[in-house]
């Protein structure tokens, strides 16, 4: 069976979608642990980060950083964090988080929902901020 973010990806359920590209996606957490909260996912399905090719681990890196660097100058936060965890969905993941603060990183504070409009907003100034690609 797909991972959920295979079927994001696929289109079978929804996404909110910053990034596209032919080797990957980044679209918003739906349980974030802060504002602008934003997953990079490889488009093929590898469980383990430490499985994932390391020309794509650049380029999902690559792609974590321009998220980053857009979602600082969106919210105006002091740090950008970067999160690997691995254990809840078996399909590798950056999250990449405005902090300004490490109890920011901290996943007890995940929303359990999310208005729609609140991760469109949130997408629609880090869309902004990156720019045409």
């Amino acid at each position: 069976m797909p991972s959920v973010f295979t079927m994001i990806l696929q289109g079978d359920l929804p996404g909110t979608f910053v990034w596209q590209d032919e080797r990957c996606a980044a679209f918003m957490s739906i349980n974030p642990i802060a504002h602008g909260h934003t997953l990079v996912v490889p488009t093929d399905e590898i469980d383990h980060w430490l499985d994932v090719p390391l020309d794509l681990q650049q380029h999902l890196f690559g792609v974590a950083r321009s998220i980053g660097e857009a979602q600082q100058r969106a919210f105006g936060t002091d740090r950008v964090g970067l999160i690997i965890a691995g254990f809840d969905v078996p399909h590798m993941h950056i999250h990449v988080v405005p902090a300004q603060e490490m109890s920011d990183m901290d996943f007890k504070n995940a929303a359990s929902s999310v208005e729609q409009s609140q991760l469109q907003d949130a997408a629609n100034s880090i869309t902004k901020e990156l720019g045409p690609r």
